[in-house]
């Protein structure tokens, strides 16, 4: 394959360099002190990096980046994001050749999107949206892999699903190799291993939902399988990454002390901030955790927020509280709770 990068370092330089020796030798004559030794040294070093000869040329052992096999390119690139490829379709022109496809596919991915949800000044048509992905899949994109596995999964086309999350997966898309899994664990019977196995490398990645089921997994499989300490760490690693109902499962570890020490302080900062971030048993048990400690006003707020996202336990108490506050005050839980946003989070 005779693929060369663009511009080829082989032609020399295009440009003429700037004759500096002529300049530096002039101010010699006029400049006595110039002739010390370093100052030959610093002149040296001038007319080599400022010659008009071609730069060395790299030896056998440098790899040369044009001569990477097509395949093997776009196999390597097929799980990039749009910044990522075109980043990489600027190294040379034989990798912007062989990287076509996946552009090609990310235009097919966004019109898929917005066909999809009905955005962009498009209707809504799922059978359109499919169709955009599908033909990026057969590009070679991973993402419009995984949005197509999704259209199918909601259609009830579960195997065309699967089929399209393993090949995503395959080439090392972290959102194909955790719907993968939570595809096992969702089969009949439940394939743990397997769920395990693709969860594990979607969250060595740093994939917060792989992360988070492979917890899940960890802490409710058999007592033989069982692991609380691992299920504990890849919880807390899911909720430092911003995955709500991983803080709140972290908080109750904290909490209980399963999978690591005992911590009222860790258990009571995770509640608080799955509450803040709109998990609604969270704002219930940081509402009571409030109760408890006499801060009524907060207390009824959280109570309200989780009244409002359909925790009826809390109703109760809410009620309780509000009938020993004044007009003034209940009027006052009601505006904070309608001027409450949920912080933002990787749901």
């Amino acid at each position: 394959m005779n693929q060369r990068t663009w511009p080829d370092r082989s032609n020399g330089s295009r440009f003429a360099a700037f004759q500096f020796t002529n300049i530096i030798n002039s101010k010699n004559q006029q400049s006595p002190e110039l002739h010390s030794s370093s100052h030959k040294t610093k002149v040296k070093r001038y007319n080599y990096l400022f010659s008009s000869r071609s730069p060395p040329q790299p030896t056998d052992a440098a790899h040369d980046f044009a001569s990477l096999p097509f395949d093997i390119l776009t196999r390597i690139a097929a799980s990039f994001t749009l910044p990522h490829l075109r980043a990489a379709s600027l190294v040379c022109r034989s990798w912007s050749d062989a990287l076509r496809p996946l552009r090609e596919a990310m235009v097919l991915l966004r019109w898929g999107k917005r066909f999809k949800h009905g955005r962009g000044g498009v209707r809504k048509n799922l059978d359109k949206a499919l169709d955009s992905f599908l033909k990026g899949a057969a590009r070679g994109l991973t993402l419009a892999m995984v949005d197509a596995g999704l259209v199918y999964w909601e259609m009830d086309k579960k195997e065309e699903a699967i089929a399209l999350y393993r090949r995503a997966a395959e080439l090392g898309d972290p959102a194909g190799q955790c719907n993968l899994g939570i595809s096992y664990l969702q089969a009949q019977p439940p394939n743990r291993k397997e769920a395990v196995k693709w969860l594990c490398k979607a969250s060595i990645t740093g994939h917060v939902r792989a992360q988070y089921q492979l917890a899940l997994c960890l802490h409710q499989s058999g007592r033989v399988d069982r692991n609380l300490r691992e299920a504990a760490r890849w919880y807390l690693k899911a909720a430092e990454g911003g995955y709500v109902r991983a803080m709140y499962n972290i908080s109750l570890c904290y909490s209980v002390g399963e999978g690591l020490p005992q911590s009222r302080s860790q258990a009571r900062k995770w509640m608080k901030r799955a509450a803040d971030c709109g998990h609604g048993k969270a704002q219930f048990e940081h509402g009571l955790g409030l109760f408890s400690e006499g801060d009524m006003m907060k207390a009824v707020v959280y109570l309200e927020l989780a009244s409002r996202a359909g925790e009826t336990a809390a109703i109760h108490v809410k009620n309780v509280i509000l009938q020993q506050l004044s007009a003034t005050s209940r009027d006052r839980v009601v505006l904070l709770a309608d001027s409450w946003r949920a912080l933002p989070s990787a749901h």
